[in-house]
């Protein structure tokens, strides 16, 4: 193999990228300062080393077959990665794979310029109000967009590399397993629920959710989650159902109390007015509710007229 194939150049120290060059084995044989920056690994310590031992990159077998395929076609795989720092911290990088061919146009290696994903999306996520974050093709977060950070507490640090669903409610949770998996076979097509996320002071916020596939988009590779707060929509939701519960429950007892009326005023022959009367009055003689009276005459628990106390 051709060592000045792999020689460093001012253009690839000057790119912005880290730029990791690599034989066919893997082994790094070029690792520039912005790779230094983005993973934490001095050149020193990089070279000579796998790049999968430096930086375990969240790829399949199957991706890795995919990749080595279109570089040695002369071609170029991009595509998101999760990927690891010298501290053991993750970063999310958009990666461009291309082919290092020798004077005989066989394939010698490859070269990867990369960039964090933030830094690629910032621009775009960080004039949106709604939360979003960056999920790789097993769920597992790659990137929190400022909004996110903002609105839920979350960091690239504290939730980067978790699998969505760590993040919902655990009532929620198999909904959102199930949410995810129709999304990354639906591509480009969005998919939403209502769920509770868990917030990074541990208490829930209810939101809209919805997972758009971007995985077949060489600049993502990746699963879009949108977040929207609903909490104040829910709140709402849930006071005029209980209204609507306590509305029923006085019109039912107001019903039930017409019933006994009718029931006393036929047994008795008094009037409808008077019959009120008296079933009020021997509520109250007997410390007891109207509506629970009215309910036990009604289902037979206390039998007409009205002459002894129905509870001791």
């Amino acid at each position: 193999m051709q060592d000045g194939l792999f020689a460093a150049t001012p253009l690839m120290e000057s790119l912005g990228q880290a730029v990791v060059a690599t034989d066919l084995e893997g082994c790094v044989r070029y690792w520039n300062a912005e790779a230094e920056r983005m993973y934490g690994w001095t050149a020193e310590e990089a070279i000579g080393r796998s790049a999968a031992e430096l930086n375990q990159p969240s790829v399949s077998k199957g991706l890795c077959d995919e990749i080595f395929r279109t570089v040695r076609a002369g071609g170029q795989w991009s595509g998101g990665l999760s990927q690891r720092r010298k501290d053991g911290s993750s970063v999310s990088a958009l990666v461009t794979d291309a082919g290092i061919f020798d004077a005989d146009g066989r394939l010698a290696g490859v070269v990867s310029l990369s960039v964090g994903v933030g830094s690629a999306l910032r621009p775009l996520l960080a004039h949106t109000s709604e939360a979003a974050l960056i999920l790789d093709s097993a769920g597992r977060v790659n990137h929190v967009s400022p909004a996110a950070a903002r609105d839920f507490g979350w960091t690239e640090g504290s939730v980067g590399g978790e699998p969505l669903w760590e993040l919902i409610h655990p009532d929620d949770r198999q909904d959102a397993v199930e949410l995810y998996r129709d999304a990354v076979v639906s591509a480009g097509t969005g998919t939403a629920m209502e769920c509770r996320v868990l917030q990074s002071d541990g208490s829930t916020c209810w939101v809209d959710l919805l997972l758009t596939n971007l995985l077949h988009d060489p600049a993502v590779r990746g699963v879009m989650c949108n977040l929207r707060d609903i909490n104040e929509r829910i709140h709402e939701a849930q006071q005029r159902s209980e209204l609507i519960e306590q509305l029923q429950t006085a019109l039912h007892s107001r019903v039930e109390i017409e019933q006994a009326k009718g029931m006393i005023a036929a047994r008795t022959g008094l009037a409808v007015d008077k019959a009120f009367l008296v079933l009020r009055r021997f509520a109250r003689d007997n410390n007891l509710k109207m509506h629970d009276l009215a309910h036990d005459i009604v289902t037979g628990e206390v039998p007409l007229p009205l002459r002894r106390p129905v509870r001791a």
